[in-house]
């Protein structure tokens, strides 16, 4: 192979970058020079760059601070002088100079301005730097010297008139190896925050924040500033590819204080509710975007088929039917057809983790995990069938923009079973299925230091990481961006050495750049690569919060209601107990301000006891966290029980336990309830006449033991932080709707188990919920005034009991079924005429009457009304109600 030499342009572009890197460098040594009295005085740039378009003007604003606050002194002056850059003086800028002075009495803090002109020559080209020297008169320090970039101008790329195609095109002509490789680099904000010229040196082309990572203070107005200023670096380098900033906002905002927190999404997978999952990820989008965040880590669309898994609460369901249909939470990001990605209410969706997470076998997990980043063992049919559908629907339906790999590995059967392969270095799934056959246009991101797993014999026992091997693996299977938090200059030395020793193709480095910018584009960050401040008010809004709190009341599984104890009266006199009525972290879970989350939290919501409080005043409510308390003539106990926050790996049951979290979140991961807490139900419904019981928690907590002595039970997930929305269900402001997304074991034993499973025996089957509101009234709800002839039929009093639930005869069921199957029956009609047979059916199961196989026949029912066959879904639950 010949060896290549770097042209003249590709010379003068990196001049342009080593120089602009070296005048950004921003110096925040402590202020030296002292002013009469012991006043130290510093002078510093506004901010480190400032921008001109040819023809325009920057205007660089200088700031003076004191040490103690107060105002100076005695006055204070500055000479600025323009110096030597890659504009030409003369040429691209008139030579400019001059002195501010502060006067005596001036504030700390107070700015003045002067003026650059960028002259206007009429040629296109790149972005070219002019420094500018700041000189304090003495008694005061310079702390930040600035730099003005003239804007690159006249190139086809710049232009918005033209198609998103030809302006990739063009940009990526003009681009060199190092630019390129920049482009498929990401690195953590804490990495770049100190020094954050690292952004251009490194030619960066995206920042991320991992789980719990923020600026401070961490406000909506910080995190602008912050993402805001590194982007001023990105855009100091001579092509000005503007970065993108992305983060795990995975149930609302979590990482910034003062975000709406919405449930987790096992709770949405249970309200069956697409159009209430997208508007939730709209919101989201919003809050995310406020904050000048254009990139969204979201949504999981894994299939979690294992309620050990640590990262059970971050999938919708264990069907992948309903999985696909909550695929809406794309749109909601994104808008459908990716409609929204330019507004500022829209991010870049990420479909995460492609693909298998979630169906992996216990005891394969990475390291002291039991199960997360472990094998998925499977033949590939049934890997299409379960891992791969959502993903298909995000493609194909959606469009989504990004996807994220696994750290899983999978075992294909066909070719017997011990050689795994690592989802990162797996060019057949990444490439040829996903980006060949699915059709991906957008590109994909590696999870966090993700091909640091990866493989590599050749690499020296010891040899930092990622080593060559593995950079090459992961290039060449098809990811385009890596993931390297705090080793993005090994990772961009390593692939420049694989592309100059001809082991990674340019083909490959131009479809990953390609894909990349193509998303750039998109958003508009070309045109706006500044997030205004003037959307703040969109975190934490009214009413965000107040879709939160409908989606938390939608989210609840009503499992069990003896005598009807649910809904309270708003009356009650309730004794309530138990760690979580009132522990906001708890009912948020993972992802919340933390990475594993954190018990006792605080932040912007409501706990479940201050929803109480709210939505039943008049209620005479007695709060005992552990049940001590006395119960006071209490006619109705409420105990609120569950899970602590956790996440990823650590989330395992079996796993390690988090050494850094809270107390309470060390405590051992299990599927069933922690000895307080079962002490306390113990206590509680021993107690008090009435007893409901609400499970706070990312997956079944297993209390088959426990049930007998429990009137009410109520699977809440985990509801975020509008605990206001349990207590809507709780007193009947809204009824009970939701129907579980996974199913419920009966023991530990039973685990994995699942929809479809052959010996299907739980303690409540996938699908089952109970009802609060009456059957007749929501089919006249859904068939309005004039309903057709078959649905009028099923509704004549005769088809009804006196508590307007359906009658169990086979005359009515199949009246229901004529209902269902009618032509242009509307699809809100089917639906409540099947939640209808749906309540005959769990009634007939809870009077013990029902056949044997009845648990499978609701749960079969459920699978296929998600998967779009009605008139099955009913034949199944008639048979239940039937026989």
């Amino acid at each position: 192979m010949r060896p290549r030499f770097p042209s003249p342009d590709h010379v003068a572009r990196r001049r342009v970058a080593v120089l602009a890197a070296a005048v950004l460098a921003v110096s925040l040594s402590p202020l030296q020079a002292s002013r009469p009295g012991g006043q130290a005085v510093g002078i510093a740039a506004q901010q480190p760059v400032y921008r001109a378009a040819e023809g325009g003007h920057a205007s660089v604003a200088v700031v003076v601070t004191t040490s103690d606050g107060r105002p100076l002194t005695a006055s204070a002056s500055v000479r600025y002088a323009t110096g030597s850059g890659t504009a030409s003086a003369g040429a691209d800028y008139p030579l400019t100079s001059g002195t501010l002075t502060f006067p005596a009495g001036s504030a700390s803090g107070s700015a003045r301005a002067f003026t650059l002109a960028a002259t206007r020559d009429g040629a296109a080209e790149t972005a070219e730097t002019v420094p500018v020297s700041l000189h304090a008169a003495a008694g005061a320090a310079v702390t930040r010297q600035p730099v003005v970039i003239i804007d690159a101008n006249g190139l086809p790329y710049l232009d918005p008139g033209l198609g998103v195609e030809r302006r990739v095109a063009d940009l990526l002509g003009r681009m060199s190896l190092d630019d390129k490789i920049g482009q498929m680099t990401q690195a953590e904000r804490a990495a770049v925050a100190k020094d954050p010229a690292l952004v251009a040196r490194w030619r960066l082309g995206s920042v991320l924040s991992g789980g719990g990572s923020a600026p401070s203070p961490n406000t909506p107005a910080a995190w602008v500033q912050m993402v805001n200023t590194l982007q001023s670096y990105a855009l100091s380098t001579p092509l000005q590819i503007p970065m993108i900033y992305g983060i795990d906002a995975v149930h609302g905002h979590g990482n910034v204080s003062g975000a709406t927190i919405f449930p987790h999404n096992v709770g949405l997978g249970a309200t069956r509710d697409p159009a209430l999952v997208e508007d939730v990820y709209h919101a989201t989008a919003a809050e995310v975007r406020a904050t000048g965040i254009p990139w969204d880590f979201a949504p999981c669309l894994c299939v979690s088929r294992d309620e050990r898994w640590g990262r059970a609460y971050e999938s919708f369901a264990e069907d992948p039917a309903l999985v696909a249909r909550m695929a809406t939470a794309v749109d909601g990001l994104q808008g459908p057809g990716r409609s929204r990605l330019a507004a500022p209410d829209g991010v870049l969706a990420t479909a995460k983790h492609y693909a298998g997470d979630g169906d992996t076998e216990y005891g394969t997990g990475s390291g002291n995990y039991t199960i997360d980043q472990g094998v998925t063992v499977t033949g590939r049919a049934d890997f299409a069938r379960i891992d791969l559908t959502p993903y298909r629907a995000a493609v194909r339906e959606h469009g989504v923009g990004s996807v994220m790999p696994s750290f899983s590995s999978v075992d294909w059967t066909e070719d017997g079973t011990g050689n795994p392969v690592k989802m990162h270095a797996n060019r057949e799934l990444i490439t040829g299925v996903l980006k060949r056959d699915i059709g991906l246009d957008g590109f994909l991101v590696s999870d966090w230091e993700a091909i640091h797993q990866l493989p590599d014999p050749s690499a020296p026992a010891g040899e930092p990481k990622p080593t060559a091997g593995q950079v090459r693996a992961g290039v060449n299977a098809g990811t385009d961006m890596f993931m390297e938090p705090h080793t993005a200059p090994r990772f961009e030395q390593l692939l420049r050495d694989e592309v100059t020793a001809g082991r990674v193709s340019t083909a490959r480095i131009d479809d990953a750049v390609r894909r990349i910018l193509r998303a750039k584009f998109a958003l508009g960050l070309f045109e706006h690569p500044y997030a205004p401040a003037d959307r703040l008010g969109e975190v934490g809004s009214r009413a965000h919060r107040q879709l939160a709190r409908r989606a938390a009341a939608q989210s609840q599984v009503l499992l069990k209601n003896r005598g009807h104890a649910l809904p309270l009266r708003p009356d009650a006199h309730i004794y309530l107990a138990g760690r979580t009525a009132d522990d906001i972290g708890n009912q948020a879970g993972g992802w919340t301000v933390d990475w594993q989350g954190r018990s006792g939290a605080a932040f912007a919501g409501t706990t479940i006891l201050a929803g109480i409080r709210e939505v039943a005043p008049q209620a005479n409510v007695t709060f005992s966290a552990d049940g001590s308390a006395p119960t006071g003539g209490a006619d109705v106990g409420v105990v609120v029980v569950g899970e602590t926050p956790y996440a990823e790996g650590l989330g395992d049951v079996g796993g390690p336990a988090c050494g850094y979290c809270t107390p309470p979140q060390a405590e051992p991961k299990s599927l069933t309830l922690q000895p307080g807490d079962r002490a306390v139900v113990d206590k509680v419904c021993a107690a008090v006449p009435t007893c409901v019981v609400l499970l706070v928690s990312g997956r079944p907590q297993v209390i088959t033991d426990q049930l007998g002595d429990i009137d009410a039970l109520v699977a809440s997930w985990l509801p975020g932080g509008e605990g206001a929305g349990v207590a809507d269900v709780l007193f009947g402001r809204r009824p009970f709707t939701g129907r579980l997304p996974v199913t419920w074991p009966r023991s530990t034993g039973q685990v994995p188990i699942n929809v479809g499973d052959p010996d299907y025996r739980p303690l409540f089957p996938y699908g089952w919920g109970l009802r609060t509101d009456p059957g007749r009234d929501r089919v006249a709800a859904a068939a309005g005034t004039r309903p057709a002839p078959a649905v009028a039929a099923l509704l004549t009093a005769a088809r009804w009991q006196p508590d307007r639930t359906l009658r169990p005869d086979a005359g009515t069921v199949d009246v229901a079924r004529r209902a269902l199957a009618a032509p242009g029956t509307p699809a809100t009609v089917r639906d409540a005429v099947l939640s209808v047979l749906r309540d005959a059916a769990q009634a007939r199961a809870e009077a013990g009457g029902a056949p044997p196989g009845w648990a499978a026949l609701i749960a079969d029912a459920d699978h296929a009304d998600t998967a779009g066959a009605p008139g099955r879904s009913g034949a199944l639950l008639a048979e239940v109600i039937i026989g």
